[in-house]
């Protein structure tokens, strides 16, 4: 296996090619928002993978079929029906970060006779296994597919393997007969099994904007997959990765998961308008099912409601006193 890169997302830059800093530099002016990078050990998985498995200490757990090996951690071995998973065991609270994806698809099934492909998550739940690239449906969260076979018979619009993303907030079912059409943000053709060399993917939120980008034509060159501004996702849910096969089978091989914490500049309108939210959604894409909770009044918004509702009170019961004195006045006339 190649020696393992190093990437980064505005900051992505990959190793070990000579020519590759300026390379990186162009693609980096391009695209680059003032950022400073911190990587994030607790929420990182690489070689020699010290830090996974059952000890008290170990910061990922194995779910299922997963193996760790020397050079990788296998989800699921190139065996039907098998299913397997790596969770971190640490909820994410960084407000942006970038995850960087070293992994490797490989397998004796060609063309389209293999399957399933794996899945990158950030969710509420973890460990948790079902039928989604092998974890739970209805999730919360974020989930970025890496799909290596086409369920749907008539594909007019799409090359497999494929790559998508979805937010869920927890009422929306992952559709396999469609491949997940109907429910996700975007996704794009990436042709990432059975390659000599290595394949990269990037996770990036930063600003409440979702991007995806991958690195898997040996070029060193990264290329847009799903973009998408206004995606809001709640702070402490856990990273993951999880795969499986069925009657079609892969090796799903996770070579290294790298999470750096992103610190960026924002203006104080940007301050003001990113405020923490407590369900996963999409700006304009109604999500069924859960409604969003309202956002917690501010003190001058309650004190005005306390004082006005008084106010109302008093006008009615002086309104009433006055009323019921006309009353019994009109009941004395009448009885004299």
């Amino acid at each position: 296996m190649a020696a393992e890169g190093r990437l980064r997302c505005v900051g992505l830059r990959l190793a070990p090619a000579p020519a590759l800093p300026l390379l990186l530099a162009t693609l980096v002016l391009a695209r680059a928002e003032q950022t400073e990078e911190h990587f994030k050990r607790e929420h990182s998985l690489t070689k020699p993978y010290q830090g996974v498995g059952s000890s008290s200490s170990a910061l990922w757990d194995l779910l299922g079929n997963a193996m760790v090996m020397t050079q990788f951690i296998r989800l699921t071995p190139d065996q039907q029906s098998r299913q397997g998973a790596v969770w971190n065991r640490v909820p994410c609270y960084l407000r942006d970060w970038e995850m960087q994806v070293h992994f490797k698809i490989h397998g004796q099934g060609k063309k389209n006779l293999n399957g399933d492909g794996f899945a990158l998550w950030y969710t509420k739940d973890r460990m948790q296994t079902g039928p989604v690239f092998g974890s739970k449906d209805n999730f919360l969260g974020l989930g970025v597919f890496v799909d290596t076979y086409p369920n749907e018979e008539k594909q007019q619009e799409r090359v497999f393997p494929y790559i998508s993303a979805m937010v869920n907030n927890g009422s929306l079912s992952y559709d396999h007969d469609h491949d997940g059409r109907p429910t996700e943000l975007g996704g794009c053709t990436a042709m990432v099994r059975n390659l000599d060399h290595d394949t990269f993917l990037v996770i990036r939120y930063v600003k409440r904007r979702l991007t995806v980008m991958i690195d898997i034509d040996g070029k060193h060159e990264w290329r847009d997959c799903v973009d998408v501004p206004g995606v809001r996702l709640p702070r402490g849910y856990y990273f993951g990765t999880s795969s499986v096969t069925g009657d079609l089978s892969d090796n799903h091989d996770i070579i290294s998961l790298k999470l750096y914490q992103l610190t960026v500049e924002r203006t104080p309108e940007e301050e003001k308008w990113d405020r923490e939210v407590f369900l996963p959604v999409v700006d304009n894409m109604k999500l069924p099912g859960l409604d969003v909770p309202l956002e917690p009044m501010s003190g001058l918004a309650l004190f005005l409601i306390v004082f006005f509702s008084l106010v109302a009170a008093v006008f009615a019961v002086v309104i009433g006193i006055i009323v019921y004195n006309k009353w019994q006045e009109q009941s004395r006339k009448h009885f004299y």
